[in-house]
Parts: C-alpha cells; sequence; structure tokens
C-alpha cells in the first residue's frame, strides 16, 4: 500500500478468535535443514510471507530443489549446494545471517545483497568467523560475495554474539556439515535472545544431529548428516501478541487458536507480560485467551530474551495507567530499525511520554491524540506497523504509512487485523 493506511478503531472491547500463520522463526530453520539434508522432505504451516520466500529464493539460488504449494513446501532430493548464484536477503535477518555458513559448502562463488536498511546490519562477526573456518569472503556486509568450494573446515570459532543470537544459529545450523564440525564459543555481553539458539539446538537434534550445549556460551555440533524429515510449523507467538493484545488494550477477550502447549519461541514471553499489566491469561483446548482489564497497569520488564515484543509491549505501556519501563534490549537498534529510537519518535507526536535510556524505554501515561498531520510510521518494519495498528485501536484517528511491510511475516495483515475487529 502506497498511501496511509487508517487503522480501525475499536468502539467496544475487541472480543474473538484467531488463527496466526506459522513460526518465521521456525520456518526458516527447517527450510535450511531440510535443504542441508539433501533428501525428499516437506516443510508444513509456513507462512505465505515475505521472509519465508526469501529463504525459499535463497536455497533455489543454491540449487535447491524446492516447490511451494501454499503453507506446504516440497524438496526433492539432490546432491550439494550449488554456486554461482545470487541470493536477496531483503530485510531477512535470517536469510543473512542462516544462509551465507550453507553457502560456504556450494561449489563456486554466491553473491549476497539485500534491501537498502539491510545493508546497514551487522553481519562482520558471521562473515570473520566463516573466514576463521576457512572460507573466502569478499566484504565485510551486504553486499559481499563468498567463493565457496564444496566445503568447509570447520573447527572451533569464538565470536562476539551479544549484538543477534542469530550469529551462533547461523553457524550452528550448517556446521554438522563442515569436515570438523563446527565449536563456537561466545566472547562478550550476554548473548541476545537465548531461547532462538535453544530453539536452533532442538531442531538440530530432530535433524539427528549431535549437539553439545552443556557449557555456558558454547555449542559444539559434531561432524555427520542432516536427517530428512517432514517438518510441522506451530504459530508465530511473536506474531500473535499483537492480537492478544487487542484484547488488553480495550478490555475485551481474544483467543490465539493453535498456541503449543510448550514452546521455544521467545514470543511466549507475552502472557507474563500481559499479566503483570493485570490481564488474565487462560489456557484452553483450544487455544490461548487473553482477557483485557478494565485498566492497564503498567510494566517493569526485562526482555533481553524476547526483544521481538518490544514494540508491541510498548504500545500496551503508552495506553496504561501506571509508568513502565522496559529493559534490556538495546541490541534492538540493529533490527529492522533502530526500534527504540523509532517507538520514541512515533509515541511522542501522540503525546506520550517516552525516554530512551540505554538498554530500553520509560513510559509514562498521558493522554494520546492522534497528529492530523503525520501518519505513524513503519520505518519499512513490520512490528513497527503492527504497533501503530494496536495504539490506533484505543486512539482515533491512527493512520500508518506502511502497513504493506508486515507482509515480511504476516500475510494480509489488515484484512486479518480487520476480521478481529468485526466478530
Amino acid at each position: 500500500m502506497t498511501a496511509p493506511w487508517p487503522a480501525p478503531h475499536a468502539a467496544a472491547p475487541v472480543r474473538g478468535r484467531v488463527n496466526v500463520p506459522g513460526s518465521k522463526s521456525v520456518t526458516n530453520r527447517a527450510l535450511l535443514l531440510a535443504a542441508l539434508s539433501g533428501g525428499r522432505a516437506t516443510v508444513s504451516g509456513a507462512p505465505t510471507s515475505r521472509d519465508t520466500a526469501l529463504m525459499v529464493g535463497a536455497l533455489r539460488a543454491l540449487g535447491v530443489p524446492v516447490e511451494v504449494d501454499g503453507e506446504r513446501i516440497e524438496f526433492a532430493g539432490h546432491d550439494g549446494l550449488r554456486g554461482g548464484g545470487s541470493v536477496d536477503c531483503g530485510l531477512a535477518g535470517t536469510v543473512m545471517r542462516f544462509v551465507p555458513p550453507a553457502a560456504a559448502l556450494a561449489d563456486g562463488a554466491v553473491t549476497f545483497d539485500g534491501d537498502p536498511r539491510a545493508r546497514e546490519r551487522p553481519m562482520g562477526t558471521v562473515l570473520d568467523a566463516l573466514r576463521a573456518l576457512g572460507a573466502r569472503i569478499e566484504g565485510t556486509a551486504l553486499p559481499f560475495v563468498l567463493h565457496g568450494t564444496g566445503g568447509l573446515a570447520g573447527g572451533d570459532v569464538v565470536i562476539d554474539a551479544s549484538a543477534s543470537s542469530q550469529f551462533v544459529s547461523g553457524l550452528l545450523l550448517s556446521g554438522a556439515r563442515y569436515e570438523k564440525g563446527v565449536t563456537v564459543h561466545h566472547d562478550g555481553k550476554p548473548v541476545p535472545s537465548l531461547p532462538h539458539i535453544e530453539m536452533t539446538v532442538a531442531m538440530l537434534r530432530e535433524a539427528g544431529v549431535e549437539v553439545d550445549d552443556a557449557e555456558p556460551n558454547t555449542w559444539r555440533v559434531s561432524p555427520g548428516p542432516v536427517a530428512t524429515r517432514d517438518w510441522v510449523v506451530e504459530p508465530d507467538l511473536s506474531n500473535a501478541a499483537v492480537f492478544l493484545a487487542a484484547a488488553a488494550v480495550t478490555g475485551g477477550e481474544v483467543t490465539v487458536a493453535g498456541w503449543p502447549a510448550t514452546s521455544t519461541q521467545p514470543g511466549s514471553e507475552i502472557l507474563s507480560v500481559l499479566e503483570q499489566a493485570g490481564c488474565a491469561v487462560i489456557p484452553g483446548p483450544d487455544g490461548m485467551t487473553v482477557r483485557g482489564p478494565a485498566e492497564l497497569a503498567g510494566v517493569d520488564v526485562d526482555l533481553h530474551d524476547a526483544s521481538e515484543l518490544t514494540p508491541t509491549v510498548a504500545a500496551v505501556a503508552a495506553l496504561a495507567t501506571g509508568p513502565s519501563r522496559i529493559r534490556g534490549v538495546a541490541h534492538i537498534r540493529g533490527h529492522e530499525t533502530d526500534r527504540l529510537a523509532a517507538l520514541a519518535a512515533e509515541l511522542t507526536p501522540l503525546g506520550g511520554a517516552v525516554t530512551e535510556t540505554p538498554d530500553g524505554l520509560e513510559i509514562r501515561p498521558a493522554p494520546l491524540i492522534a497528529p492530523a498531520d503525520r501518519p505513524w510510521r513503519a520505518y519499512a518494519d513490520h512490528r513497527m506497523a503492527t504497533a501503530g495498528a494496536l495504539v490506533g485501536l484505543a486512539v482515533p484517528g491512527v493512520t500508518i504509512d506502511d502497513i504493506g511491510c508486515t507482509d515480511k511475516t504476516i500475510p494480509d495483515f489488515p484484512a486479518r487485523w480487520a476480521a478481529l475487529l468485526a466478530t
């Protein structure tokens, strides 16, 4: 969409039941593991989103035979990865950080590039690690060229993954195919979003790969095959968060269908945050239900391990009756946009009292009114766009400049949002 999108305003408490697309984090890990197995495999429940399409395109560029039929993706057998192609990373961190370690196994040069903002995102850690493991790479950020030789020695490498857990996951996912496997040692500030590394480890083990993560800040992947298997993707809990938060900010009740009984997804932390804000959280056989309170309380939360929830939580906090503090998320300044600066820049024109801190935000209660002279800016960031939609439920007149960027992870978000309000 090119014209600003008028965010629907809720005249009454929002009540409904929603199905959310599959987890993009699980999907793109499953797609890469299926490709590395070399066999016939399927991934079911994959979201029909841009991030999924970018990963499929990257694997095709490496010579992997893969076909997409809606939410089902099928792989045919192949005898190795091929060089000579170009990979479009778009703005997908999983593509720009996960695919280069696999491309080191290709038999020729592979060129990587992406959206303008992607060229600004940190890449040096994973590229330097691949060099230390034996790869030849031209460049330190997008665009760059990786010269594959059909294999990689692998071995031990020390990195600073404090900017992104994806640096660790990317090396681990392909490590079993290296001659010596891979051992990744982290040396630096705490790794953000550790649950995402736990997800990687769990999925590697499901694919028959031996992983030793007993030692803190060290992950050892033994050399060996990646088993061919069929993957089923669970709902994306970070995307589900904004729908549950709709109940919170309107005093309504929303159920997300298919919520897993257990999950390694960091997005599940939204439940404890909403409870702190005064919501009732009710698990049931049909899904997870959140019932909003008459008045939202402020929250004090450390989102270091679930930083993708920050825009949603900030939108909830801006509508609360007490002050809130979000901590532990300094690293999200390097996400699709500087999310801390963006949230402060968009909530302030509405009258929000927002202060950036070194590692997060402080948000104080203030009446919000949509300005007539500017839309809520999304910064091409899907989570900034959905945060604006959430604010718009409670603040009439909010418009969003680029709701189309939500296609990154939530196909047809405007229709899904409107359908929830319609029920």
